[in-house]
């Protein structure tokens, strides 16, 4: 366009808009005439607050800031915030994206678009299923294929083939390589629904955060803050913590066990060292002793160590670890990897005494006059026993005491366990589990087929040893016999010949205590030479004096104490299975806990 053309053009330019001058106007009407909205419309939220967890996912994807999360009075669960989003419409680009993220569904958008009023603060809506203005109008965008944020699948971690893995003891789960361990960490949501529901509020979102940024050494100092014992817990923890992953309500929880293994595996322990020892915050001029090496003993010590404390565990093993040690197989936790955690606690200074027992070695009225605290970490050693006929046999045995042999003898420290042609396992838990996979390990490695038979009073969906547990001993080879309650050992000329089982009808009675009932005309027996009880274990507390015993209190067996593990007896401290029944993780809680306790009390 040449010059005289642009002049004419921006000249006469204006006169064009007269053939409008007389033109009937189109009038918008609304809201006199309500105009319906397109299908798809992106009007006013509704939320369904019965889904929504609160989780905030919306609130942060947010890019005008328009959502934000409120408090609410409301009975929660565990896996949900007593809050709930509110949105300010005078923020609001209607653009969606809290609807194509929300990691449960509640959050949708409706084809409504009116609300007048000339006061700026009615703006500001907490929406729930009826909608703002409580008239249930038709829902307009929703999330589809084309508009997810999430990344609902897991990254899968490589493992051993079961038909393989059941020939030896070797750790079956491989670990992520970095890409691998980054593009599972890229799907965390960073709601920190996983931080409470685990029993040691780990920093769960923070270390996952430095995996997806390849800062491993930084990922290290947020485990280390409230658990000492990551490469064990990035093994057989049993994470309750991706049971109320956000992710998991729509697609697979994110594997936050897996992301924690992967920082320590990959982080050499003399690196660990330093970040551990960074972390001395004071120097005290008093000592504790603690009685058993397992989690909660370790823990403690290790917390306590960083307080200054001088700590000294008493073992009655010839290693430190208790049942991580002893009861869990090789092939889900190596001795390298328990290792790995107990040589970083020991190098904060912390003191392990194997092969003494307090109460034969050493009186814990000793342990008193010694030391300013003292710590019970002592764990659930005694198994129990059905009772029923035969189970005097000799080859009718407990789990706890096996599993030990067994790892005695694949390290070459003891004999060999007896191998039976057909081993049955009665119990539903993840000790039977790890009997009855152990010994189909060794029936393969001795040159027979596997022949485990695990007989539970629950159904299969009621068992209650992890479901991966279930699923992996049935790739093994396996066989289970839910249902079944043992009546008798069946004896024929000294020698066990089976098991005889009724049909459990239900285990537990109209008020949730254990009362299994059993239809006895629904009988089977089920073939074997060899039966463990792994039905549940109780603790040995022989090594309290009996005066001392009496002060303490008791509720089913386990000590009662306060919330720091203070008992009754105020320089006396105790955790783990005695406190809280046996589970790792609730272990290092216990343990740091009473770190804490021993700490306020040592200095009132």
């Amino acid at each position: 366009m040449n010059a005289k053309e642009i002049f004419k053009k921006t000249f006469w330019g204006p006169t064009i808009a007269w053939k409008y001058l007389f033109a009937k106007p189109i009038t918008i009407t609304v809201p006199k005439v309500y105009r319906e909205a397109a299908e798809r419309y992106r009007g006013f939220h509704i939320n369904d607050w019965e889904l929504c967890t609160g989780c905030g996912t919306c609130s942060k994807i947010c890019p005008t800031d328009a959502i934000k999360m409120i408090p609410v009075d409301i009975e929660t669960e565990p896996g949900e915030k007593a809050e709930k989003p509110a949105i300010d419409y005078g923020r609001c680009s209607f653009c969606g994206m809290c609807v194509d993220i929300c990691t449960t569904g509640s959050l949708k958008m409706t084809r409504e678009y009116i609300h007048i009023s000339d006061n700026a603060n009615t703006f500001f809506f907490m929406p729930e299923s009826d909608g703002i203005h409580h008239n249930n109008f038709p829902v307009g965008y929703v999330r589809d294929e084309d508009s997810e944020l999430l990344d609902l699948e897991r990254v899968e971690m490589e493992e051993i083939p079961g038909a393989e893995r059941v020939n030896s003891f070797i750790e079956f789960v491989k670990g992520y390589s970095k890409e691998q361990a980054i593009a599972e960490a890229a799907r965390c949501v960073d709601c920190e629904l996983c931080t409470d529901v685990c029993p040691a509020h780990m920093d769960i979102p923070e270390y996952i955060e430095t995996v997806f940024n390849d800062d491993l050494k930084r990922g290290v100092e947020w485990i280390y803050k409230t658990n000492p014992l990551p490469g064990v817990c990035g093994r057989v923890c049993t994470h309750n913590c991706e049971t109320v992953c956000s992710i998991g309500h729509r697609g697979e929880a994110v594997a936050i066990r897996w992301l924690k293994r992967y920082i320590i595996d990959q982080t050499p322990v003399e690196e660990i060292k330093k970040v551990a020892n960074e972390e001395i915050i004071k120097k005290a001029n008093k000592k504790v002793a603690i009685i058993g090496s397992g989690p909660s003993g370790l823990a403690a010590a290790y917390y306590l160590s960083l307080m200054g404390y001088k700590v000294t565990i008493f073992e009655a093993k010839p290693k430190a670890g208790g049942v991580m040690r002893y009861g869990i197989p090789r092939y889900r936790l190596p001795d390298e990897a328990l290792d790995k955690d107990i040589e970083v606690i020991q190098s904060l200074g912390v003191e392990i005494k194997l092969n003494t027992t307090v109460g034969k070695d050493v009186t814990l009225e000793q342990l008193k006059k010694e030391y300013d605290a003292i710590f019970l970490g002592t764990g659930f050693t005694i198994g129990k026993s059905t009772k029923i006929s035969g189970t005097e046999h000799e080859k009718v045995i407990q789990a706890l005491p096996l599993l030990e042999k067994i790892r005695d003898y694949l390290r070459g420290e003891g004999e060999k366990p007896e191998i039976p042609n057909s081993l049955i396992v009665i119990g539903g838990g993840n000790v039977a589990m790890d009997v009855a996979r152990s010994m189909a390990r060794l029936q393969k490695m001795e040159g027979k087929e596997v022949n485990v038979k695990v007989v539970c009073l629950e159904t299969m969906e009621e068992m209650p040893a992890d479901l991966e547990e279930i699923v992996e001993g049935k790739e093994e080879g396996i066989l289970f016999f839910p249902s079944r309650g043992p009546s008798e050992v069946i004896i024929e000329n000294g020698k066990i010949k089976g098991l005889k089982t009724v049909c459990c009808t239900s285990v537990f009675d109209e008020n949730g205590r254990f009362n299994p009932t059993f239809d006895e005309k629904d009988v089977i027996i089920i073939e074997g030479d060899m039966i463990v009880e792994a039905i549940g274990q109780a603790p040995d507390y022989s090594y309290l004096p009996e005066e001392l015993k009496s002060k303490l209190e008791f509720t089913r067996g386990r000590i009662l104490v306060n919330e720091y593990g203070q008992t009754s007896i105020p320089w006396l401290f105790a955790g783990g299975d005695i406190v809280h029944g046996p589970d790792i993780i609730n272990g290092v809680a216990d343990g740091h806990r009473a770190a804490e306790g021993i700490d306020r009390y040592l200095n009132q």
